[in-house]
């Protein structure tokens, strides 16, 4: 396991541990963009008439549950293991404008201060209820695209969530890089195309 610290010199971190922590958290400024653009925090907690049980608030707090459960792994000495079920619910981000957007502040913070802290390969172990308890081997950078992947997911349905209030978004909130690249963007999520 290949440890690099913070204090490190910006080109030691590999190129692909840049390039996900920077989809990462523009993701997570796409979210702050939406908080930003919110009259009210009213809004946040706004029942979806689609998607029975929904709101802007639960789906902005679960998406960066997923970031901040693997960050909190990675932070305590190996090995490391986590479960993306050990969530917290009704909390302060769900209802206020101001506690979601510092919330997601202190996460783009954490990607910035941790992410890089830990080799891409190195093994982490999953607990999940599928309802039946399972372990899963996985590796930390597998995890944080997983994050980044499973927030497009949620912002998806916050596009949804947002058009039932009115709420206009972003073209490409809420698409994965692979469907902006395939429709021809020339900066999807703010980087330029692959060349896959």
């Amino acid at each position: 396991m290949s440890i690099m610290s913070p204090t490190d010199v910006h080109h030691e971190i590999p190129e692909n541990v840049l390039q996900l922590v920077a989809v990462s958290k523009i993701l997570i400024e796409q979210a702050l963009g939406v908080i930003d653009g919110l009259t009210s925090d009213e809004q946040l907690v706004a029942s979806s008439r689609f998607l029975p049980g929904s709101t802007l608030g639960k789906h902005f707090r679960h998406a960066r549950d997923h970031f901040e459960l693997l960050l909190t792994a990675i932070s305590s000495p190996g090995p490391y293991e986590f479960s993306y079920d050990t969530r917290s619910r009704n909390v302060p981000m769900e209802s206020s404008r101001s506690a979601a957007k510092h919330a997601f502040l202190d996460t783009i913070r954490a990607l910035d201060e941790k992410a890089h802290t830990v080799d891409f390969d190195t093994p982490v172990t999953l607990h999940a209820v599928t309802p039946h308890m399972q372990t899963f081997q996985s590796t930390y950078g597998r995890e944080l695209w997983f994050g980044a992947l499973h927030c497009i997911h949620h912002w998806s349905m916050v596009r949804v969530i947002a058009g039932e209030q009115g709420i206009n978004l972003a073209d490409d909130f809420g698409y994965a890089p692979s469907t902006l690249v395939s429709q021809g963007r020339e900066v999807p999520l703010g980087v330029g195309t692959s060349k896959i």
